[in-house]
């Protein structure tokens, strides 16, 4: 039997538009919402539901991170697949844990290491571990002299974690089959390069037209989506024409490629993922560069250029998305939300259209159904319960202690962000996993985060 559950008195943004209600409710049944809105208009609940109290707190659906990497494990960015299979998978269910209790409630992967991305959305489903729901990716996609092509030929074998090293159109025919039989619902397609390649940059189309559209028909076939990594005006334009579902960066666009995506704009999105270049920039010294060289790359006129693109594409009406890139060194995962603060600081946005990005948005590119992204009735019960309003301040969601709770599939979870918050010991009790603090009730979660 469905339990019934009130959430009142809380400060309310549904992720329809922009519009926040004062004093709102929302109303549960089970995993679906019954009512959101304003508390004077709800009606008719059953006379045993739950009622909580939250005055004080602020509720947005659930988020969706567009651009996720869950494999990756912290490495420098030219050492993505350095880790072995074991130590990538363990770390991978500790950032599963970590998206969800950011507030991150739905994830669309840009790329795995091994096949690890299956394996998480399985065990996720399953509720064997705490996580996003998952839109899973394989290995990346790339041809010789690709962006996946990361070392140099007198190395061999090549490493086998990261990239699928396929050419010519059977080949990549081929490579989305294999990713079919092993359980993945997208691809991930390298078009062009990085800054920092020698071989491969922004521009360089490292595949044809003839195997792109290759491995969109293959992949769509197969009831799968096409993810690229696109950051030049042609890579933008070679993505578009041949049907490719979400595209990462579209950093530099031209006319034509902005009108393509205009003219196409009600069946893909764009994930800018700016939050490698930023954290390159700002984090220089780390990663063996210096200032002077990260200017003289490129990585200045890239941010500028994508600002550019981004206010381009939302001013023409194509979806942008909140994701970008985290799980390398420099961008750690759990720092999701720093996006947010890029979309309002660097792109112009709004706290509420920053919100917008990362929730309506995001939630109807990761699930094409309409079941995610807003707070209406029929849909999912996806919810961030917050203490503090990111409409006034959008680092709020930067905080771990600001978040309550956070719903998904009307399940509450809290103290995910804590370190090892769920240790299971055999004898231990203290070491036993803590219903109370990791899932249950809101009033358990509220309790256990004080």
């Amino acid at each position: 039997m469905n339990t019934h559950l009130v959430l009142e008195n809380l400060k309310l943004f549904k992720g329809l538009d922009e519009e926040v209600f004062e004093i709102g409710s929302i109303w549960m049944e089970g995993n679906i919402i019954r009512f959101a809105g304003p508390s004077s208009d709800l009606k008719n609940t059953p006379d045993g539901a739950k009622r909580v109290d939250c005055v004080g707190k602020f509720a947005m659906p659930g988020m969706t991170e567009s651009h996720a990497h869950l494999s990756y494990t912290q490495n420098p960015a030219l050492e993505l697949d350095n880790s072995p299979v074991e130590e990538a998978m363990l770390y991978s269910i500790d950032n599963s844990r970590l998206m969800l209790g950011a507030g991150f409630t739905s994830a669309i992967s840009f790329g795995s290491v091994h096949r690890i991305d299956v394996a998480l959305r399985e065990a996720i489903n399953r509720g064997h571990i705490p996580g996003p729901r998952l839109v899973a990716s394989g290995r990346d996609v790339g041809a010789t002299a690709s962006n996946a092509d990361l070392y140099p030929d007198h190395i061999k074998p090549q490493m086998e974690g990261l990239g699928m090293l396929v050419d010519g159109p059977w080949a990549v025919r081929k490579a989305v089959r294999q990713l079919k039989k092993n359980g993945a619902d997208i691809i991930k397609l390298i078009l062009d390069g990085e800054l920092l390649s020698s071989y491969a940059p922004p521009g360089q189309l490292t595949y044809t037209d003839e195997e792109v559209a290759a491995a969109c028909e293959e992949a769509h076939s197969r009831n799968m989506r096409v993810a690229t990594h696109s950051r030049s005006a042609a890579a933008v334009k070679q993505a578009v024409r041949f049907g490719v579902d979400v595209i990462g960066h579209a950093n530099y666009l031209d006319n034509e490629a902005l009108d393509l995506l205009k003219k196409n704009r009600n069946r893909l999105a764009v994930g800018p993922a700016i939050a490698w270049e930023m954290a390159f920039v700002e984090n220089h010294e780390s990663t063996g560069f210096t200032r002077t060289q990260v200017r003289d790359l490129g990585y200045d006129d890239e941010i500028e250029a994508t600002i550019k693109a981004v206010k381009q594409m939302r001013s023409n009406g194509v979806k942008v998305l909140v994701g970008g890139d985290y799980g390398l060194d420099i961008t750690p995962h759990g720092t999701y939300a720093k996006d947010l603060e890029y979309f309002v600081d660097l792109f112009g946005m709004s706290p509420e259209e920053a919100l917008l990005c990362a929730t309506r948005d995001g939630g109807a590119v990761a699930d094409p159904s309409g079941m995610t992204g807003t707070l209406e009735e029929g849909k999912l019960a996806d919810i961030v319960l917050l203490n503090g309003d990111p409409t006034a301040d959008i680092k709020v969601l930067q905080d771990p202690s600001s978040i309550t709770a956070v719903f998904k599939d009307g399940q509450s979870y809290c103290g995910l962000l804590e370190n090892n918050p769920y240790l299971i010991g055999k004898d231990d009790e203290d070491n036993h996993m803590n219903e109370k603090k990791i899932s249950g009730t809101l009033e358990e979660s509220m309790e256990s985060a004080g």
